[in-house]
This record gives C-alpha cells, structure tokens and sequence, in this order.
C-alpha cells in the first residue's frame, strides 16, 4: 500500500506524475490518421527517457511495449504494432506508466481522432466525468465503495457499463500495490481511504455489455459484444478533502 507524507516523497511522486502527464499531452497532439501504433509508442519510450524516468510498463510481467495503445472495442493494454495505424473515427485509449525517484505515476485518456461517431463522443465524455466523479470521492474517511458507487452511478445512469473484471489499484513504489479499486461498489463500504494514500483511479467504461475477454495474445483485452470501450485514468493522493490529482 502506498502511503506517502513526506515532503520529499511528495516531490518524488509529483515528478512521476508530471511526466507521465507530459507523454499523453504530447501523444494527444501526435496522434492522426495514419499514424502507426507503435510510432505512438516510440514517442512515449523517447519523452520517458528524455525525462530521466524508467518506461513502467515495459516488460512488466513480459509486456512488450512502454505504452498500452487500445483502439475501438479494445478496452485496455493493446500491443502496439507497426502493422497498426490509427484510422478517421477511432477513439484510442493511451495507458502510460512512469518510474522516477522511487516512485510510479500511472494515468491515462481516450484519444478521438477525426469525426468521431456520436456514441463514441458521449462514451468518451461520460468516462472522463466518471473519473473525475470517482476522484471527487477519494477524500479522508471516505470507503474504497464511494469512489466506485460515484463512477458505477454515473456512468449506468447514461446508458453504458463498466468493466467489473478489471479495477483500478493502489500505486507507488510498485506499480501495482494494494487496495484493488472497483469501478462499482456500495457507497459506505470497504476500506477507509487514509490521508497520503496514493490511488489509480480508472473507469473502463463499455458502450455496451460489462463483459470482456483476453485475445490470444495474452494482454489485449477487448468488449465481449465488440462494443466500443474507453478509459480514462490518474493517479491521485487521498489529501483530506481534496485530493491531490498528479497526473493532472
């Protein structure tokens, strides 16, 4: 569990966050028709290292990439490809880890390039709101439940699901730490949230059924209906009634 209070871990993990910011900033405004897959990539690799920082992701538990390039149906850690472009109308979820000073920083967005469909805009809309309702609720005495009854409410109540085989997760000096955070839950249960604890709050958000599955190459999960699916995340620390957004 990651709990940070000091003031030099707080810069540390404020650094990670910066740059991990900084890769989907500039992402964002790369990403066009025709662009490969794994171009996206390289210019994560390329910011990370210019930065000083360690790619996350990279091998991590044999992952092959720095940067997790999920397109359309696929709902999270597509394996970007040289094969791949990004086409008129896709929206493309870029998933970014970084490692500075001790510490990761984990964040990420729904990309749509060109004339996007409607659905596609108000699933995209929806899930960044849920993300920020989610956050909204990571305040000091609150349970890991309000944060996933916020984003679960929200996001049911326009008509989309969210992935229930997949959360969120504590975050610090590993990438993967304790507490799970379900993007559902029951407002008032679970855990209580501690000042200084860091959070990857992470709504996967499907326009159709809650259900997913893993493709063959072992990373790439995908809608069960193939329905489109987007994710929006960031990492956060529970600051008593407001918490501090570090991928912000």
């Amino acid at each position: 569990m990651g709990i940070v209070t000091s003031a030099e871990d707080m810069a540390a993990v404020r650094e990670s966050g910066r740059i991990v910011r900084k890769v989907l900033t500039e992402i964002a405004q790369f990403i066009k028709p025709g662009v490969t897959t794994a171009e996206i990539d390289a210019l994560g690799r390329d910011i990370i290292r210019a930065e000083g920082a360690v790619p996350s992701f990279l091998n991590y538990n044999g992952y092959p990439a720095a940067v997790c390039v999920s397109i359309n149906r696929e709902v999270v850690h597509g394996i970007p490809s040289a094969g791949r472009a990004v086409m008129d109308g896709d929206i493309v979820g870029i998933d970014v880890g970084a490692y500075k000073n001790g510490y990761h920083g984990d964040a990420a967005d729904t990309i749509m390039v060109g004339n996007v469909s409607l659905e596609a805009r108000k699933l995209v809309e929806v899930t960044y709101e849920a993300r920020n309702r989610g956050i909204a609720a990571a305040v000091t005495g609150n349970c890991l439940g309000d944060i996933g009854h916020a984003v679960q409410s929200y996001v049911e109540a326009n008509g989309f699901s969210v992935v229930h085989q997949l959360v969120g997760h504590g975050i610090g000096k590993k990438l993967h730490e304790s507490p799970q955070v379900p993007n559902y839950g029951i407002a008032g249960r679970g855990m209580k949230l501690r000042n200084g604890l860091m959070l990857a709050i992470e709504p996967m958000v499907n326009a159709g059924t809650a259900e997913v599955r893993f493709l063959q190459d072992g990373w790439t999960v995908v809608t069960l209906d193939g329905s489109l699916s987007a994710h929006a995340e960031n990492t956060v620390i529970v600051r008593g009634n407001e918490p501090e957004v570090l991928t912000a």
